[in-house]
């Protein structure tokens, strides 16, 4: 029986930004990860099957984020602005993407009135139900599945009124990668003396006042007065017979509720290489009318439907990405078959027979997070009802028992890095408050 101050179940950003604020003020601090790595969603590969860099999970800083680009500075890593053209093909056309959609700017007046929260499909079939509204009907249900990984027929309209009503046009990268800043915050904490172990899965939490036991599959036991669990959403709302899922004894219904009335989202990321960035040529600039050199975003109405280059840098990658409902529909289908429906969505846009763009192929990779049984979907959305939800999952138990992650960030830029990374700062700030961590 290995004892600390305090355990914190999850190495991902939220679990490792705790770890980092209570190593710094002076606590012991155990971490236990199931998987053979750190950081959980954020993951970069270096130079691995011809990938020079390139991030399988988090990739972007979603705008002037303090807590992020905060941590950033402090690690000394740079980070650079992302091309962020944004280019549409639609009815067997290119064109770019910078024209508003007749009627969003009444729907966001709309949604920013509503005293009464519901779903936004219902909120659409409400108040935008003419034929006049179709176009502004399928924007708004293609953006809530792609960007914020979401069920439209769950996702609260009036926090999607919010974060639309307040979005940031500045977009970066981590130009080393994100992985860079996981391990900061890693290497910091096991030099003050803290212990971050891999390969370890926690299958129950046994707990009194003042005191945790974590048990995990290796026989292993682990104690503390306090734990921290910084598990991914998806995890926590997995029925118990999911290998990753942990159970409290004695139980915690109230949290575990609450738990089940946040959104978590569905996405599958596809990350293809080619021997030369084909949408640079000559071929495509008269296909597409246009010059798609500095594309950043590329929209469509494929079976894979958004797609983005490394822009500015010119480099021959194109990342592909399936949200919401039709990436869970695809949650058990094979890497083949996924490489195969991204090759065909390419086709369709570039016109270049999947076979071709197949053997212009060096490398290519699927990211499964749906799939990931530690991780079991993308990131959080609100439903109606998840605010009163994460109040109280942000109420310890008993002060021994606290949650964190980036499905308690309570803003306008919830599901990012920088929701993992404030939640898990500010769960130390109530920590701090207890008797036993005075």
């Amino acid at each position: 029986m290995k004892k600390t101050d305090v355990l914190i179940i999850g190495a991902g950003a939220s679990g490792l930004m705790a770890a980092y604020q209570l190593t710094k003020a002076g606590k012991t601090v155990t971490v236990l990860e199931a998987r053979n790595r750190t950081g959980g969603r954020i993951q970069t590969i270096y130079n691995e099957l011809f990938f020079q860099q390139a991030e399988l999970g988090a990739e972007f800083v979603h705008g002037n984020l303090p807590v992020t680009l905060q941590l950033l500075d402090e690690a000394g890593l740079k980070y650079r602005q992302a091309g962020f053209e944004m280019w549409r093909y639609d009815n067997g056309r290119f064109s770019q993407n910078d024209e508003i959609t007749a009627g969003w700017d009444e729907m966001l007046d709309k949604l920013n009135e509503l005293d009464n929260d519901m779903p936004l499909l219902e909120f659409l079939n409400k108040h935008f139900a003419s034929e006049r509204y179709a176009d502004l009907r399928k924007s708004a249900i293609r953006f809530v599945s792609g960007y914020d990984t979401a069920d439209p027929a769950l996702a609260s309209a009036k926090a999607l009124g919010n974060e639309w009503t307040n979005e940031e046009d500045d977009q970066y990268r981590v130009a080393q990668g994100y992985c860079r800043m996981i391990k900061y915050l890693a290497d910091a904490c096991k030099s003050a003396g803290s212990s971050i172990v891999l390969n370890t899965l926690v299958k129950e939490l046994r707990w009194q006042a003042g005191n945790v036991t974590a048990i995990c599959a290796d026989g292993n036991h682990y104690s503390a007065e306090k734990a921290i669990i910084a598990l991914p959403l998806g995890v926590l709302k997995a029925p118990a017979s999911a290998s990753s899922a942990v159970r409290f004894n004695p139980g915690i219904p109230a949290h575990l509720d609450a738990i089940r009335d946040i959104g978590f989202g569905a996405i599958i990321k596809i990350l293809l290489e080619f021997d030369e960035a084909f949408w640079h040529s000559e071929v495509v600039a008269r296909l597409a009318g246009a010059n798609l050199k500095t594309m950043g975003f590329l929209l469509s109405n494929e079976a894979v439907p958004t797609w983005w280059t490394q822009a500015p840098n010119a480099t021959p990658v194109l990342t592909g990405w399936l949200g919401g409902p039709a990436a869970f529909d695809k949650k058990d289908a094979s890497n083949d078959d996924m490489l195969q429906l991204a090759l065909t969505s390419l086709s369709h846009i570039f016109k270049i027979a999947p076979q071709v763009l197949k053997s212009k192929l060096i490398a290519w990779n699927i990211a499964n997070w749906t799939a990931d049984p530690f991780t079991l979907g993308s990131y959080a959305y609100d439903m109606v009802g998840s605010d009163k939800a994460r109040k109280i999952l942000d109420q310890p138990v008993d002060d021994t028992l606290y949650f964190c992650g980036e499905y308690l960030y309570d803003g306008t830029a919830m599901g990012t890095v920088e929701a993992a990374l404030s939640s898990g700062k500010n769960v130390v700030e109530r920590i701090n408050l207890t008797p036993s961590l005075s």
